[in-house]
């Protein structure tokens, strides 16, 4: 169950179809095996062998997503990392991950040459990609072009062997390596290229970091049904629009704070483009209010998915967000999920506990790290550490993480409810609710907004206008702190911690 076979057989039965439109390259299936070719090679070349560790710290290059296939062939382990990670990041995740080479750029030559010493991993077995003068480190460039286009020697793979380790954690020192096997990919491939109806003919725009696993749910399926992927450097709103309309993009993947930057574009729109089947969120939850603006823009082609890098998904469909708007959806086939409170029992459908699941895309286990896979998985369920609920119909409706949770005068209050209220007001474009401390009610909630352009808020205006439309007494704010932006992760995920460190900061 090589997961790279699909490839191979592409090449030979479609091979002039367009494979890949990346930054430098436009390949058709043969073109982009022969790319894979020369790279599987260089590596079985420099002595890997099957089961070695190939860690990676570039943001979109084509040499990434020719990596992905390539360590696939010969049965390496691609370890994506950040090409933010910098210091102890840095040394943590090469380390933990036991790496056997670096594949990165000329941006992360200074960063690694500063922890060399303590990195694991030998100088020349860092590839850089690009003209370099660091004669310690090697060029990729030089090493892949003089490489073999030949089918590399067939390794035998079994379902369960290794493929990836996506890491779920970046800069701290207990890092969680997320691993996945070739069966687990090749059920990416196969069961949401169903879920997402992709055809042969279905060309698929990225425009994220394909370093995040919620990548795969597109990138996978669309190798494996033989059509088009093409690879944008970053999100840039301007190309995303023109691209979808020269390439007809019939499905594309966008986590929220990017759709939110999509509908302040003038042209995003069915009436300028008409080839989109699809649009994916993923990442984080979406708003009832953006959800509603994307759908009147793009009638019937929204999808959302919720899901764990772990193995847990839930799928909102385009035939049902109509009826559920609020919802993420419900397990798709295969499946199963369940609402728990602390002690591991089913609580009354409407109540908020827990969401556990399992399904077919279940990680092997955290890398090194039996003792948090058991926390993780119990019974052979998934323990997501996100708070939901589940209506009579069996959607699911998310109310935030556990670690989010505010408790407020002992009472629970999600701050996801809270947000919803806040995302009604028109010079409002994003917020994140989080709790500090009070010496009255224990915890109280704050809101960081983040206006619309040109919006001139006024802290006490906004601060009324919420609270006079939240019912509930313990879910009113008691502050509101301003920013022009979020910090978020590679994936575009808010970084609520970090919002609340620079808030409390800042009262000190």
């Amino acid at each position: 169950m090589n997961i790279a076979n699909i490839l191979t057989n592409h090449a030979e039965y479609r091979t002039n179809h367009l494979a890949f439109i990346g930054d430098k390259k436009r390949l058709t299936y043969k073109q982009f095996n022969l790319e894979v070719n020369k790279l599987a090679n260089a590596f079985l070349k420099f002595g890997l062998k099957k089961g070695d560790k190939v860690a990676s710290l570039l943001p979109n290059y084509d040499e990434l997503w020719i990596m992905y296939w390539a360590t696939a062939k010969i049965g390496l382990v691609s370890v994506p990392l950040s090409p933010l990670l910098r210091g102890s990041g840095l040394i943590n995740l090469l380390n933990n991950s036991d790496a056997t080479i670096v594949i990165t750029n000329l941006d992360l030559v200074e960063p690694l040459q500063s922890v060399e010493n303590d990195l694991n991993i030998l100088p020349k077995n860092i590839w850089i990609v690009g003209n370099i003068n660091n004669s310690n480190f090697s060029s990729y460039n030089c090493i892949v072009e003089n490489s073999s286009i030949d089918e590399p020697p067939k390794e035998e793979i079994k379902p369960d062997d290794l493929y990836n380790i996506i890491y779920s954690s970046g800069t701290t020192g207990e890092p969680k390596g997320i691993m996945i096997s070739h069966r687990i990919r090749s059920m990416y491939m196969t069961l949401f290229a169903n879920y997402y109806r992709m055809t042969p003919e279905s060309v698929v725009l990225h425009s994220g970091s394909i370093i995040f696993n919620g990548s795969f749910l597109t990138l996978m399926p669309i190798m494996f049904m033989g059509g088009t992927f093409i690879l944008h450097p970053s999100f840039d709103v301007d190309k995303l629009v023109k691209a979808i309309k020269k390439e007809k993009v019939t499905h594309t993947i966008l986590v929220p704070s990017q759709i939110i930057a999509a509908l302040q574009h003038q042209e995003f729109n069915n009436k300028n483009i008409t080839s989109l089947e699809m649009i994916l969120s993923v990442g984080a939850p979406l708003h009832k209010k953006h959800k509603e603006e994307l759908d009147r823009r793009f009638p019937g082609i929204f999808y959302e998915l919720y899901g764990l890098t772990e193995g847990f998904v839930t799928i909102l469909d385009k035939t049902e967000f109509l009826k559920k708007t609020g919802s993420v959806g419900k397990p798709p086939q295969f499946f199963e999920m369940r609402i728990v409170d602390e002690q591991g029992t089913d609580v009354s459908q409407g109540e908020v506990g827990e969401i556990i699941g399992k399904g077919p895309i279940l990680m092997l286990g955290y890398y090194k790290d039996p003792e948090k896979t058991k926390e993780a998985i119990k019974d052979g369920w998934l323990y997501t550490g996100d708070l939901g609920y589940v209506d009579e119909d069996g959607y699911l409706f998310l109310a935030g993480r556990k670690k989010d949770l505010i408790i407020s005068g002992g009472v629970n209050v999600y701050p996801k409810d809270i947000e919803g209220i806040i995302l009604q007001h028109p010079k409002i474009k994003e917020v994140a609710v989080f709790g500090v401390p009070d010496e009255r009610w224990g915890e109280t909630p704050v809101a960081a907004i983040i206006g619309t352009k040109d919006a001139a808020l006024i802290k006490e205006d906004i601060k009324s206008w919420i609270n006079e439309r939240i019912q509930a007494r313990f879910q009113k704010i008691s502050d509101v702190y301003f920013l022009h932006d979020f910090p978020r992760n590679v994936a575009g995920k808010i970084l609520k911690r970090s919002i609340k460190d620079m808030y409390l900061s800042q009262k000190d």
